[in-house]
């Protein structure tokens, strides 16, 4: 993994909601866009800012699926950065 690539994951791990959607999405599995405006209660705007660096992290992963996107977690990758055990630590602290 590059220095930038590092980069982008630190950076997107560390902000409260950006943690709390992938403990959404490791909980609630493959979500549409739609959802996440309604159980975060953000703008789409700024929703779309938070995917965005989660996608360019490579954390996530997006599909879509007509006129939504749909979410999901990419737990290997996370796991290349993180332990299992800091992973569960952090999905309990943001549920």
């Amino acid at each position: 993994m590059t220095n930038n690539e590092y980069e982008n994951i630190f950076k997107a791990l560390s902000d409260e909601k950006r943690l709390s959607i992938l403990a959404f999405l490791n909980q609630n599995g493959h979500t549409c866009v739609c959802k996440l405006v309604e159980t975060f209660d953000l703008s789409q705007s700024k929703l779309s800012y938070h995917l965005k660096l989660l996608l360019n992290a490579n954390l996530i992963n997006k599909t879509a699926q007509g006129k939504w996107n749909f979410y999901d977690i990419n737990l290997n990758n996370l796991k290349t950065v993180l332990s299992k055990e800091v992973i569960n630590d952090l999905f309990q602290q943001y549920k």
